[in-house]
């Protein structure tokens, strides 16, 4: 009786897992499981990138100070990423002489969905880890990444919209301004300064972190220690 001969693999697929002309990419997608020690690198950054950007949760955002004559010690707020605390009410009052509208209007849905935005750019983040196709990891880290500069541009949208959309019947009438976002500005008789808070940098550590574990799937994981290029 003849033996039953098991079919093997075209010698194009049999070679493509030792031939150096194939990309090394394609090799590793060959041979390395999904969950396997390849994957390691990239799951550490996100695992980083996660825990630094919820912990930016509970830490606020933005801050912004007043400085007149008659508040010699300054007015203060803090932009949280679902509140704004400090002298809420003392510069709400002051708004309200130039026609300008109440903090609490400012960013409403932004605020509303903050904490679940964050959570679901974790859960992104960290799928993102452990998929190989590379446009999918970018896909799903890059809410990740980009957000600190989404938070920026929503913050002078509504700085703009605040300084342009004031009340003309107000009691002191200003040209429409943006207040500064960065460092010193003025307002008025006032004098602002406005700079980054704790949370923002730790979102912005979180995006390079996460930005690094991208770079990882993009370059095959060729940065994993001890690991060689295989001829």
């Amino acid at each position: 009786m003849s033996e039953s001969v098991q079919p093997s693999a075209p010698p194009s697929e049999r070679g493509d897992l030792t031939n150096p002309a194939v990309p090394r990419a394609k090799r590793l997608a060959r041979t390395t499981p999904l969950f396997g020690r390849s994957a390691l690198p990239r799951v550490a950054c996100a695992v980083s990138a996660s825990v630094l950007l919820a912990s930016a949760l509970v830490r606020p955002f933005w801050s912004f100070t007043l400085y007149a004559p008659q508040y010699p010690k300054g007015l203060r707020l803090e932009v949280w990423l679902d509140r704004v605390t400090g002298d809420v009410r003392e510069i709400d009052v002051l708004n309200h002489y130039i026609g300008m509208a109440s903090l609490s209007a400012a960013a409403p849905l932004e605020r509303a969905l903050a904490e679940h935005a964050v959570h679901a750019f974790v859960v992104l983040a960290l799928i993102g880890a452990l998929v190989r196709p590379r446009w999918l990891v970018l896909v799903l880290s890059a809410p990740l990444i980009t957000f600190p500069l989404a938070f920026i541009a929503d913050c002078l949208y509504w700085l703009h919209r605040f300084g342009h959309d004031l009340d003309p019947r107000a009691p002191i009438e200003l040209p429409p301004f943006t207040p500064t976002l960065f460092g010193n500005g003025v307002i008025g008789q006032f004098m602002t300064f406005a700079q980054p808070g704790i949370g923002f940098w730790m979102a912005t550590g979180a995006a390079v972190i996460a930005g690094l574990g991208t770079a990882l799937a993009f370059r095959g994981e060729r940065w994993w220690p001890g690991r060689k290029e295989s001829a």
